[in-house]
């Protein structure tokens, strides 16, 4: 009988930080990088509305979405593309512009949907060295070849939470051909108050070989609905709508992102409430010997090297507590660190209730 066949893919599937612990009902998720505050409250009366038609196909080109971030972003509404969750931006990218020995840059420690759906197709995955977990732009450029077709890069970066200059990002984009796409995934943007720091979107929305990837999962609290956007030249967003499923956002996710951008307050609360408590865990935990990286995005990486315990061990004592913390080990592969999300008051407070009382004994 001859069987089915299909392809087979050298890739380590993604493992999202785990979200529930055996035995115990109420758990504090700080794994994911999600909403502290939660959604707007303008989401929330769109999400109750009776009257939605969900029987219906949702708007398959997102227009009043689109037009929405253009006036949120003074950018222009042909530009941009939507889609669920950037991470299928991300993919269609990667079908458009990549066939099977094509190379990809990624940094060494970055989000892992760059490197899976690269290796999809078929191009290779190089990865650029990190310096003190922090994105070189002399080690990508020293891994360019004429192979080359794609950078990606998340600024601020995850899982590190470190993030380049506005004059190094400049300067990346300079040093690399003129026929090299640079991504830059701006998923944390709206947290970023760094004087150095400017979104991949405030300076490069006119330029053609620039790609700006952009999310609703982060601060506007919509990671269950999947919804994202890219911005690019007009000739790309053209070439992906070609190949864009159809229908690919759904009715409700457009409705909630275009509520969530008309919500400053909402915004502006989140970013208090992020850097007011990232920088009161960065010195708390600093007192145990658990160091991470300068304030940026909504979590911090937890480095034990100089700690008189193990990440691992720290973790699963939290995990006893019912606290879950991001593995870096998994997918990855940093040793000895965590990732931290910043949480709610709450969430906050006891974490660190709970790591006190771990470095008592």
């Amino acid at each position: 009988m001859t069987m089915i066949k299909f392809r087979k893919f050298n890739i380590e599937a993604y493992k999202p930080g785990k979200s529930g612990i055996r035995r115990l009902k109420k758990i504090t998720k700080l794994s994911a990088n999600e909403s502290a505050l939660g959604v707007s409250s303008r989401v929330k009366k769109i999400i109750s509305n009776k009257d939605l038609n969900f029987f219906r196909y949702p708007d398959s080109k997102s227009k009043e979405l689109r037009n929405q971030i253009s006036k949120k972003f003074h950018c222009n509404k042909e530009k941009i593309i939507c889609g669920a969750g950037s991470d299928e931006v991300i993919q269609m990218l990667c079908q458009l512009f990549l066939t099977p020995k094509d190379e990809v840059i990624v940094p060494q420690f970055s989000f892992l949907m760059y490197r899976i759906y690269a290796k999809i197709v078929g191009a290779n995955v190089i990865f650029a060295k990190e310096k003190k977990f922090k994105v070189s732009v002399s080690e990508i450029i020293k891994k360019v070849t004429k192979k080359t077709k794609i950078v990606f890069l998340a600024n601020p970066n995850n899982p590190t939470g470190t993030y380049i200059t506005r004059l190094e990002l400049i300067e990346l984009r300079k040093k690399l051909r003129n026929n090299i796409l640079l991504v830059v995934d701006d998923a944390y943007a709206e947290y970023m108050k760094n004087v150095d720091y400017k979104s991949g979107l405030d300076l490069f929305r006119n330029k053609e070989n620039v790609f700006i990837l952009r999310t609703f999962s982060k601060i506007y609290g919509l990671s269950s609905l999947r919804i994202g956007w890219g911005y690019g030249s007009k000739k790309i967003i053209d070439a992906l709508n070609i190949i864009k499923p159809p229908f690919n956002v759904n009715g409700v996710a457009q409705k909630a992102a275009v509520e969530s951008l008309k919500d400053n307050k909402f915004i502006l609360r989140s970013i208090k409430h992020n850097i007011f408590y990232a920088t009161k865990l960065k010195y708390f935990l600093n007192n145990y010997g658990i160091s991470s990286n300068k304030v940026s995005a909504n979590f911090l990486l937890l480095d034990f090297a100089k700690c008189k315990f193990k990440a691992k061990y720290f973790y699963k004592k939290l995990k006893m507590k019912g606290i879950i913390l991001r593995s870096t080990e998994d997918g990855y592969k940093i040793k000895n660190t965590l990732r931290l999300t910043i949480g709610t008051k709450k969430e906050n407070l006891k974490f660190m209730k709970a790591t006190e009382s771990i470095f008592k004994k």
